[in-house]
């Protein structure tokens, strides 16, 4: 194509997004996934629960491009692909990646090589649910567990982080085809008990909170999130007893900070 000034392109209106939501088990990550417009999950591991939600058990790499496959070219009602859960799909990946390559496990080859190998194959997915988002206009939710790293700052003595549980090259790819990563955790402060004798910072800390859940939307050193719509950096969510009660009630409040997101 011949660049010149008449061949810039104009930005046109928001794509719906494509989403990673992570956090510890139980923190209502499916449910909040749950009260997007018209959801169907790709279920690779049992995360529904009593969730009354369309879906498809998936056991291989090709089932979840199967899934990709029809939702992109076979007429239906459905906005929302949910995947339930991206490290669960890694594992899959891996098996499809050792099959291409007739090796026994991820570990035959030397050096990480096959870790470089399964690259190509997230490559495929993550161009399947980017078809999805700007041909179909289907917004796109990953869900994912978390991990706790240690993090080698190049300007600070390391310390902990939250992040995305899967190996270190996935979890990049992922989060550069990630529109929005958000991070689902708890609203906790930090109690001290102290003897008689003990000073302030002396004594057992413990852990409080009353049940409040938190998105994140904006990074902080002690977890990776974003966005690509200046979302405010996080906003309370109802508690899960609330939340099971009208699952499209949490999207709703989530949806009015997402631009093009259904609602």
């Amino acid at each position: 194509m011949a660049i010149s000034l008449e061949s810039l392109r104009k930005g046109g209106a928001p794509k719906p997004p494509i989403m990673i939501v992570y956090g510890t088990h139980g923190v209502g990550k499916t449910t909040l996934a749950a009260g997007a417009p018209a959801p169907v999950v790709a279920a690779i591991e049992d995360g529904l629960g009593q969730l009354d939600t369309p879906s498809w058990e998936i056991k291989s790499y090709d089932d979840m491009m199967q899934a990709i496959g029809v939702l992109y070219g076979e007429e239906h009602d459905r906005k929302t692909l949910i995947v339930d859960s991206i490290d669960w799909l890694e594992e899959l990946i891996w098996a499809e990646t050792c099959r291409r390559n007739n090796w026994q496990n991820m570990e035959t080859e030397g050096f990480g090589k096959a870790y470089v190998a399964a690259d190509a194959v997230w490559r495929e997915y993550l161009d399947g649910l980017k078809a999805l988002r700007d041909e179909r206009g289907m917004t796109v939710i990953q869900i994912a567990h978390e991990q706790i790293i240690r993090f080698n700052s190049p300007t600070t003595e390391p310390y902990d982080r939250h992040t995305i549980k899967l190996h270190k090259r996935a979890s990049g790819l992922v989060q550069e085809h990630a529109d929005i990563i958000a991070f689902i955790g708890y609203r906790v402060s930090i109690a001290e008990s102290r003897t008689a004798t003990q000073k302030a910072g002396q004594g057992t800390k413990r852990g409080v909170g009353g049940g409040q859940r938190v998105l994140h939307l904006e990074e902080r050193p002690a977890f990776i999130a974003k966005n690509r719509f200046g979302m405010p950096p996080s906003i309370d969510l109802p508690t899960q007893s609330e939340a099971w009660k009208s699952p499209q009630s949490v999207w709703a409040k989530f949806a009015e900070i997402i631009p093009n997101s259904g609602v």
